[in-house]
This record gives structure tokens, sequence and C-alpha cells, in this order.
């Protein structure tokens, strides 16, 4: 029965456009590949079809690329993030597709905070991430350039308490391309809300992060591809036509 109800929900999946993803005879997705420029890299969802863009619909979306956030990562990690984010960026702006910087801070005496909250009343005890320190800025090597868009958030996720989807909507933005720190954090909030909204989503797996290996990989490699396609930086700059320097 359960296999009967197994091939069902494959059809109705397959006719909505949303394929189950693929098992291989060991019990893991097939047609997953490693960035071989990448040590340990997370692997990304073969992409079926071939991942392209339309600048002028599309949005690159980088969440929390702040110094506070950065700062809780190795120095390699860091390094490795900004140098993909910059490509990112370079490519995006070159394509002419709209930059969009997603940042959460908090005034002074962190008012938006409730001491219920968990996560947010640790960071009011820590004074991380407040208005006008250079913590809560945007790292340096990936700062905002003319034209490109900054939205401030007092939550986890890009849309809640924020002006990002007027700002899309606005610009009729259709597709949003994803990265940022954490992967469990503002990337997937962002992820689910998105798709609630039905925009096309992708997410680039090598310029995220999170403190927990673990829960990077299950996230990159096993939720998001139920809602969005899930690239490498590589990928990425091929869909954008940025072209490598030699």
């Amino acid at each position: 029965m359960n296999r009967i109800m197994l091939i069902l929900l494959s059809a109705a999946l397959l006719l909505s456009g949303t394929a189950l993803p693929a098992a291989g005879q060991d019990g893991q997705k097939s047609g997953r590949t490693p960035d071989p420029a990448v040590k340990g890299a997370q692997t990304a969802v073969l992409i079926q079809p071939a991942f392209s863009l339309n600048p002028a619909r599309t949005a690159v979306l980088i969440m929390d690329y702040q110094n506070d956030i950065l700062g809780m990562l190795p120095d390699t990690v860091q390094a490795s993030l900004l140098e993909k984010a910059g490509a990112i960026l370079k490519a995006a702006r070159d394509a002419r597709v709209t930059v969009i910087y997603v940042v959460v801070r908090f005034r002074d005496g962190y008012p938006e905070i409730n001491l219920q909250n968990r996560l947010f009343s640790g960071i009011k005890e820590s004074g991380l991430l407040r208005e006008g320190t250079t913590g809560a800025e945007i790292h340096a090597k990936v700062a905002p350039q003319p034209g490109d868009i900054i939205v401030t958030k007092r939550r986890v996720g890009a849309f809640w308490s924020t002006d990002l989807e007027t700002v899309l909507r606005a610009r009729n933005i259709s597709t949003l391309v994803l990265f940022g720190i954490s992967t469990s954090g503002v990337v997937l909030s962002t992820v689910r809300a998105a798709s609630d909204r039905d925009y096309r989503l992708a997410v680039i797996s090598d310029a995220c992060a999170d403190r927990d290996e673990e829960v990077n990989r299950v996230l990159l490699d096993k939720v998001f591809p139920w809602q969005a396609t899930v690239v490498f930086t590589r990928e990425f700059l091929s869909a954008a036509g940025a072209k490598r320097e030699k």
C-alpha cells in the first residue's frame, strides 16, 4: 500500500512540475556531484534542466554577510565565502541582475527583542548586531555598490518585518537566487517564505555556511531541493555569462 501511495505521489508531483528526488541503488539521491574546486564541498543537486536566469526578472539576495556573523566562522571559511560572494555579486551586476543585501540589525537598547525569544535574547545580552556598530556592517569585501538595495530585518527571515516583497513586486522579480549565513537560519527561513509566495528559487550552496556542518549538508542535500534549485557558484557564474579570468 505504501508503494502504491508513493507512486501516486510521484505522478502528482511530476504533473505539477515538481519531481521527486531520484534515488540510486544505495538509497542516496542520484545525479549529485561535488565541486572539485572546493575541498570538502557539499554536493549540489544536478540541475534538470540546466540552470538559467532572466536578468530582468531575477534578484540575487546576499543575506547576513555582516562582520559579527562572519566572525563566528573560522578564518578559512570566511575567506572562501567572501571570495565566492564577491564573484557572484560581480557577475550579477555585470548581467544587470538586481542585487539585494539582507541584514539583521537592532536599535540601541534592542527594543525589537522580547526576552522570551531564545535566539534574539542571546543577541541582546551579547551586544551584537546593533545599528551603528562595526559588527553590524556588511563586510567590506562584499560592500554594496551604487544601485544595490539594502533590506533591514529584525528577525530571521528576509520577508518578516521588511519591505523586501514590496521591492520585488515593484521590479517584477519572479526568480530569487539566495545565499547567506546561516543555512539553518536566514536561508532556510527565506526559502520557505519565498516558496510560499511562488517565487522561482535557487540556492548557491557553496556561498552558504552554518556552524553545524551536518545541518548544513542535510538542508542543502535533502530539504532545499524540494523548493529550490541548488547550485554551485560556478553554475551561477555560467548562467550569468561571467567570464573567468585566465
